[in-house]
This record gives structure tokens, C-alpha cells and sequence, in this order.
């Protein structure tokens, strides 16, 4: 194990330590963000080949870490429905051969999202155990091909109209839940981590810092300007997506 991917200059990988770092406290802060906002970065550094497995893997350290400091506050009866549907979207995801096109991917989850967090107040079919395994399963699918699911399992977590420190830590839960799977659907076919993995450990250990900071502005972050940052901040990354989804599709 080495803490420089051969594949890698020494400025990149400090750059990507210093993202990590500050990508988490983002999320931790805000509730959402900071992975598409590491995979974005990561995307103009990182071989393509590595991006998505190297990105989920430093996504599961970040998440924990968030989870383990909140974890009182973590809704474990929507956790555990989540981890049921998302165990078996893995078990799918690692025997799907064709890689689904990612424009397609992108428009769809961003209207998604943008229902979830703009539609209808939540009732209780929006909320049931069946909802909570489907977007287990659904979510565990998309991400091993997309990368950062992030919004569209906070988008649906924000229905449950939960207060903001129960919000972040059930979020962070269930995406560690996610990116540990990932991380072992990416083992199962074939991919190696070793080269990686002093780098992930270093982008991890970043992220708990700034998890740490970010859970200190938390705090300090009123509930009601919380609710509006957290959907202003998902909308625009689901805006996001639709732009390079309709960019891609148009052929620009």
C-alpha cells in the first residue's frame, strides 16, 4: 500500500485530501452536497476506471464517521427498511454487464428529486416499508453506476420532515450502508482498492476533520434556515443533473 496512486502527482492527491476534507463539512453542515461535489472534483483527477469505486469508498469513511457522531439521533426502523432493499439492489447491480447510459440516469433522478422535495407534502404511502425498501434497492442500483446518489436519498429522507441533526444522521447512515456494498459489488468484480487505499485512508481521515467542524456549524444553523438551505442546496444540484443530462442528449 503507498499513499500515491501511481496514476497520481503528489499536488493532485493533496488537492484531493484537502477536498475531502472540506466536501465533508459541507454535508455535515448543510445535510447534502458534499459527495457530488467530490465526485466532480475527483472526475478531472482520477482515471475513470478507479473514479466511482475510489469515490464511494472514501463517501463510506465520510458517511461513518458523520453516523458514529450522531448516531443517537439516527432513525434505525428507516435505516434498517433502507439496508433490506439496498442489500439486494447490490446483489443486481453486480450481475448488471451493460453499463446504463448515464444522460438517461441523470434526467431521470433529477426530475426526481425535484418531486420529492417540490411535490406533495409526504403522507403515509409516501413513507411506507415498501417505499423505504424500494428506494433502498433502487438507489444501491443507480449508485454504482452514477457514483453519488446523495441527493436522491436526501430528497426522500427530507419527506420524513425530520428535525436537522435526525435528518444529517439518518442520511449519513444509510449512504454508509450503500457505499459499503458498493465497495464490495466493485471487490466482487474485480477491481482492487490497494493501490488506493493509503490515499482513501488520508482523504478519510480529512473527512472526519471537517465532519467534525461541520457538525459545530450545524449547531449553530437555525431549524428553519436549515429546511430552506437543505432543499435550496438539492435543488440545485438536481438542476444540476438535468443540465449535463440535457447537454449530453442534445450532443453538446
Amino acid at each position: 500500500m503507498t499513499l500515491l496512486p501511481p496514476e497520481l502527482a503528489l499536488a493532485d492527491a493533496i488537492l484531493l485530501i484537502l477536498t475531502a476534507g472540506f466536501t465533508s463539512m459541507l454535508t455535515a453542515a448543510m445535510g447534502i452536497g458534499g459527495g457530488l461535489l467530490l465526485l466532480a472534483v475527483m472526475g478531472q483527477i482520477v482515471p475513470l476506471t478507479a473514479l466511482i469505486p475510489v469515490h464511494g469508498l472514501v463517501q463510506l469513511g465520510s458517511n461513518a464517521n458523520r453516523a458514529l457522531m450522531l448516531r443517537r439521533h439516527i432513525d434505525w426502523r428507516l435505516l434498517g427498511l433502507f439496508a433490506a432493499g439496498a442489500v439486494p439492489g447490490a446483489v443486481l447491480a453486480s450481475m448488471v454487464v451493460v453499463q446504463l447510459p448515464l444522460a438517461t440516469i441523470q434526467l431521470c433522478i433529477g426530475l426526481f428529486i425535484l418531486w420529492l422535495v417540490w411535490g406533495p407534502k409526504p403522507g403515509k404511502r409516501e413513507l411506507s416499508r415498501a417505499g423505504l425498501l424500494l428506494v433502498g434497492a433502487m438507489t444501491t442500483v443507480l449508485t454504482v453506476f452514477v457514483g453519488a446518489t446523495g441527493p436522491l436519498v436526501g430528497a426522500y429522507i427530507h419527506r420524513a420532515a425530520y428535525d436537522r441533526f435526525r435528518t444529517v444522521a439518518t442520511f449519513a447512515s444509510c449512504l454508509s450502508v450503500q457505499h459499503m456494498l458498493k465497495a464490495a459489488v466493485f471487490s466482487f468484480i474485480g477491481f482492487s482498492f490497494v493501490d488506493w487505499l493509503g490515499l482513501s485512508l488520508a482523504m478519510i481521515g480529512a473527512g472526519a476533520l471537517g465532519t467534525w467542524i461541520g457538525l459545530h456549524l450545524l449547531k449553530k444553523i437555525p431549524a428553519e434556515r436549515f429546511s430552506l438551505i437543505f432543499r435550496t442546496l438539492i435543488t440545485l444540484l438536481a438542476l444540476r443533473m438535468l443540465w449535463l443530462a440535457l447537454v449530453a442528449l442534445s450532443g453538446g
